[in-house]
């Protein structure tokens, strides 16, 4: 056959004949179908298909001068060579004769998916074709879609001449995934580079409303490395709002509301996640880079398969020691939030723009504002300072190519269009980890270029002090030896958001409003527990996951009396205190009846986070622990919740004089020592540290505290123990960095914004 070619007879060294897809798509069959990766069979049109088209109807070369509206028409007015059209058909009838007569149709440009050379849905697809002639119908308006305005001005600038690109039109079976879902994925994280997840995004029904960014879709996580070692290593899973289905219908497809019930449930299970994520590491292996993938679950045999597969082409063209960081030097009012797309922060005057049929009045410089873009709005897109959409996720049109225009955008924001307004300045900020907030004003900010490569080598390990799971992947290419201090509260506070007890104890809680809120947070929970467990599980196995395989000491939870009766429903389970700095915190209330079975949550989150995701590097550290007898009882606990002390390492929070002055015993039950250099100096100077009043007698560097923290380093290194420190002194004094490497501290750990000019100033003052 001159002008068809049988998918599964095709490889990559296809690509000038059927294009990038196509040719991609055999190579999968040929290669990976055999390792139980499903890809939908069928057949490409070959790109002589195409010039034949065009020669049979007089078109070339003239088609290749005519703007692009008047090329358009001319191909959808053609006819087919008889021997084109029929190939076409007799290979549509074998197809369908085997699985039916829904089809679907992609363009594959032959000149497209190259490492330089992939913008988002350059050419048309099609979906849910049916019979012969609506097939030939959708090639022709395929052929067509070479010549759109974005497609021809894509090719001027790549300078691929435009009588050499051909167009091949893939023809697969339709999985039904309009009676189950479908999505892209990712064999990186899009947003930080790093290396070490799959990325998922998934929504019911037809896969269009994820690429074209409609909906907002769910977003699931998998850690790599340690998804074939039974275990089941998913470390975020973010329901979607994903508020409409694209369905079949008798012209093609078409859009479907989803029940409140529907919307509360994740497209995706996590036995299907997994899979999918093994196909992708395969699928990342076989090509030897990172890649772009669009999946679908078909509802009516429940099988996965994969439908189009391409190389990633932002992150994986960075050079990966090299990164840029940018903060703001003060926040401002906060007007709006979604997901961040890229890590820049820029200012701008915002223009809101509704259909694409206005984008000529777009003024360069501004911050687009938009519902959503699909290909007509690039043209804008590369004029824009920013992007703002109200709908799409992380794999949306908007969001790929605002990457690949290395411009910040938040997508998602669901009401962008309605609370700005054109004219009004704004500072976008997609620097503060997964979350993007538009603030008001034009606000300052410090941008830096780091280059890890060129960074002097020392000798005292640097950890990371991490609070937010949605930061972790951001800092990945810092050279550090783990995290010392995950605190746990910031998850508890921004994702959980309910005090534990009263998901325990939720039928005494009597305020209406409360027990609303925790049935819409806890929505698809079967049981409200749960939400506890899962959400706290996930977050630590992000934080975990940016740095395995080395340590992350996890703080168990040190909220204050209240700061806990600020959780929801919290202030029916919490004391009033007058000084709940030096209350109920901490150790004392692990084995406390208030809230032992509180504690017993968090145990359970640290054991699925270590036996069930395989995060082995996650260890535990209790705070404020004041006797040894606290201890004790801390460890009997855990040990009936499942966290065996013969298992999982152990290490004090050294914050009060006592866990100094009783080291050698302290150092008899625990695994290490981190030194809370705050709470050391509040307690060993008698100074209450949010005292304005008091301020200035509030110091680190006092030689009271500095002698406690020699000998409680001296201690732990006799006793053949670990020792860092997890306080806010080495980040802010450069001296004090140095006094702890003197005193032989084994770990300094550092807020990521702080490490580099540790790093720095510990290499200077090393004796030469």
């Amino acid at each position: 056959m001159k002008y068809i070619r049988i998918l599964e007879d095709l490889s990559l060294g296809d690509v000038p004949l059927v294009g990038g897809k196509n040719a991609s798509l055999g190579e999968m069959i040929g290669a990976l179908q055999s390792k139980g990766i499903r890809v939908p069979l069928g057949f490409a049109t070959t790109a002589e298909a195409y010039f034949a088209l065009l020669d049979h109807n007089g078109l070339r070369p003239k088609i290749f001068k005519m703007k692009g509206s008047l090329a358009r028409r001319a191909i959808l007015k053609s006819a087919f060579p008889k021997e084109v059209e029929e190939e076409i058909v007799a290979a549509y009838r074998r197809l369908s004769k085997k699985y039916g007569k829904d089809v679907a149709v992609r363009s594959s440009a032959t000149a497209e998916d190259l490492p330089e050379a992939s913008f988002a849905g350059q050419q048309e697809s099609y979906l849910n074709v049916v019979g012969e002639k609506a097939l030939l119908l959708a090639c022709k308006k395929c052929f067509a879609s070479l010549f759109t305005d974005r497609a021809i001005a894509y090719r001027e600038e790549k300078g691929f001449a435009h009588d050499q690109v051909a167009l091949s039109v893939g023809v697969q079976k339709m999985v039904r995934s309009d009676v189950g879902c479908s999505g892209v994925l990712f064999t990186l994280d899009t947003e930080s580079g790093f290396r070490d997840v799959v990325v998922i995004n998934a929504a019911f029904g037809l896969g269009e409303n994820v690429v074209q960014g409609v909906i907002e879709p769910d977003e699931y996580m998998v850690f790599k490395p340690l998804l074939n070692k039974e275990c089941a290593p998913i470390i975020e899973k973010t329901l979607g709002s994903k508020a409409l289905r694209m369905v079949y219908s008798k012209n093609g497809t078409k859009n479907v509301g989803l029940t409140k019930k529907q919307k509360g449930q994740f497209a995706l299970s996590d036995a299907q996640i997994l899979e999918l994520s093994r196909w992708a590491v395969m699928i990342e292996s076989h090509y030897a880079k990172p890649m772009d993938i669009e999946w679908a679950l078909d509802g009516k045999t429940g099988e996965l398969y994969i439908v189009q597969a391409r190389p990633e082409t932002v992150q994986s063209q960075k050079k990966s020691s090299v990164f840029k960081t940018f903060s703001l030097k003060k926040k401002g009012k906060m007007l709006l939030e979604g997901l961040a797309i890229g890590e820049a922060i820029v200012s701008g005057k915002v223009q809101v723009i509704r259909s694409v049929t206005n984008i000529k009045e777009f003024k360069p410089g501004s911050i687009l504002v938009t519902e959503m873009t699909s290909p007509d709005w690039v043209p804008i897109m590369k004029k824009a300072a920013g992007i703002i959409t109200n709908h799409g996720g992380r794999t949306s049109h908007a969001a790929i190519v605002s990457r690949e225009l290395g411009l910040p955008a938040i997508v998602g924001t669901e009401s962008g269009t309605l609370k700005l307004k054109n004219g009004q300045s704004i500072t976008l900020s997609c620097a503060e980890g997964e979350t993007g907030v538009v603030y008001e004003g034009v606000l300052e900010f410090e941008e830096k270029e780091i280059d890890t490569s060129k960074l002097p080598q020392i000798e005292t390990e640097i950890m990371l002090n991490l609070a937010s799971p949605q930061e972790a992947l951001r800092w990945w290419q810092l050279p550090v030896k783990g995290v010392g201090l995950a605190r746990m509260e910031f998850i508890i506070n921004d994702q959980i958001k309910i005090h534990p007890m009263a998901l325990i104890h939720y039928q005494k809680i009597k305020d209406r409003k409360v027990l609303r809120e925790i049935d819409a947070i806890t929505a698809g929970y079967k049981d409200r527990k749960e939400h506890f467990i899962e959400k706290l599980a996930l977050g630590i196995g992000k934080i975990a996951a940016s740095v395995y395989p080395h340590k992350v000491i996890t703080r168990m939870s040190d909220f204050k009396t209240n700061e806990y009766a600020n959780l929801i429903g919290g202030s029916e389970f919490e004391p009033k205190e007058d000084n709940p700095m030096l209350g109920f915190r901490g150790a004392s209330r692990y084995y406390s009846p208030r809230y032992r079975e509180g504690f017993a949550l968090e145990c359970q989150a640290i054991k699925r986070v270590r036996d069930t995701l395989g995060f082995k590097n996650v260890i535990v550290m209790i705070p404020f622990c004041r006797t040894l007898e606290e201890a004790d009882q801390v460890f009997a606990v855990m040990e009936e919740e499942g966290l065996k002390r013969k298992e999982v390492e152990v290490y004090v929070m050294c914050e009060i004089p006592s866990n100094v002055v009783l080291a050698e015993e302290f150092a008899d039950r625990f695994d290490g020592f981190s030194i809370g250099s705050n709470d050391l100096t509040q307690l060993v100077l008698g100074v209450d540290r949010d005292s304005e009043e008091l301020a200035p007698l509030f110091d680190e560097r006092n030689e009271a505290v500095k002698r406690m923290i020699r000998q409680v380093i001296a201690v732990a290194k006799k006793k053949g123990k670990k020792i860092g420190i997890c306080g806010q002194a080495p980040s802010d004094y450069p001296d004090f960095a140095s006094f702890l490497v003197e005193a032989g501290i084994d770990t300094i750990s550092l807020n990521p914004d702080s490490v580099i000019g540790v790093i720095k100033r510990l290499a200077a003052s090393k004796p030469k």
